[in-house]
């Protein structure tokens, strides 16, 4: 993965927000990290060896969001927003790479909290939503923190300053809002997802948008377990890319309790709910 090839990566996922409609800030960032990584006088990988996420953020227009796409694509080959938002991403192959995880784990994994990137899951392996998942117990998410760290080359953060990150539930929601009333007014681009799609149809919306200069992305969830339930059109996955940010967050209609028929983050539902971000 020479610098060349990373660059093209960040040109073609600019080029992609910018005919799905983002943010044009968030196009030129990508477009800008493309430049610092093309005009280096030494390879990527060699910084991230010695100086490790430090030194990649320390980059010219890098920072911490796409160091983390750098990451991505010096240890597993992809750019996880890239082939999010082309519709090719198949999370599940990825997390089987890390020990431990299993074919029917990394499904359970993905269906419950949809990580699609190794950052994503070492992120829910210390927030608590890794626990979520039938089949993790303690020892295992040790294992696969222990994992994380030394193939991602840095210190976890600390539980703390991930939670400091975490998007208000107001904000995710009126994210959740933008996406659902875009979608049913068909204003939105569509993608046409690897999986669960035999016939190649071009029929999941995809939105960038941003609050207050963070930027989220949100689709419709794709997974055999929203298939089955017939929720394709109800739950909504949301992806937060800021610095500091995690994620992603998954948005439905409650069906029982005293919340029943209104819109929650799942994992979220002891949160205020009824303020509305501006």
């Amino acid at each position: 993965m020479n610098n060349e090839t990373i660059a093209r990566a960040f040109d073609t996922f600019s080029d992609l927000l910018a005919r799905q409609g983002a943010n044009p800030f968030r196009v030129e960032a990508y477009r800008r990290g493309a430049r610092t990584v093309r005009q280096l006088e030494r390879p990527v990988q060699d910084i991230y060896e010695k100086e490790g996420h430090a030194g990649l953020e320390a980059l010219p227009g890098i920072g911490e969001t796409l160091a983390r796409g750098i990451v991505s694509l010096l240890i597993d080959g992809q750019l996880p927003q890239l082939q999010r938002a082309q519709g090719e991403s198949d999370p599940e192959a990825l997390l089987t790479r890390v020990p431990g995880i299993g074919a029917s784990l990394a499904k359970r994994i993905h269906d419950t909290l949809h990580v699609d990137s190794l950052e994503d899951l070492e992120q829910a392996a210390y927030d608590g939503r890794l626990a979520m998942v039938d089949g993790m117990g303690p020892r295992r998410i040790e294992t696969i923190r222990a994992t994380l760290a030394q193939r991602l080359g840095r210190r976890a953060r600390r539980f703390q300053e991930i939670s400091q990150a975490a998007p208000s539930v107001p904000e995710l929601l009126d994210v959740d809002r933008e996406y659902r009333e875009k979608a049913a007014r068909e204003e939105l681009p569509r993608i046409a997802p690897r999986r669960m799609n035999p016939t190649g149809a071009s029929w999941l919306p995809i939105l960038h948008t941003q609050r207050g200069g963070r930027s989220y992305t949100a689709l419709f969830s794709n997974t055999p377990r929203a298939h089955q339930a017939g929720k394709t059109r109800d739950w909504v996955v949301i992806y937060p890319e800021y610095p500091g940010s995690q994620g992603p967050y998954t948005v439905v209609t409650e069906t029982s309790g005293q919340m029943k028929g209104q819109r929650v983050v799942r994992g979220r539902e002891h949160l205020p709910h009824r303020e509305v971000a501006s």
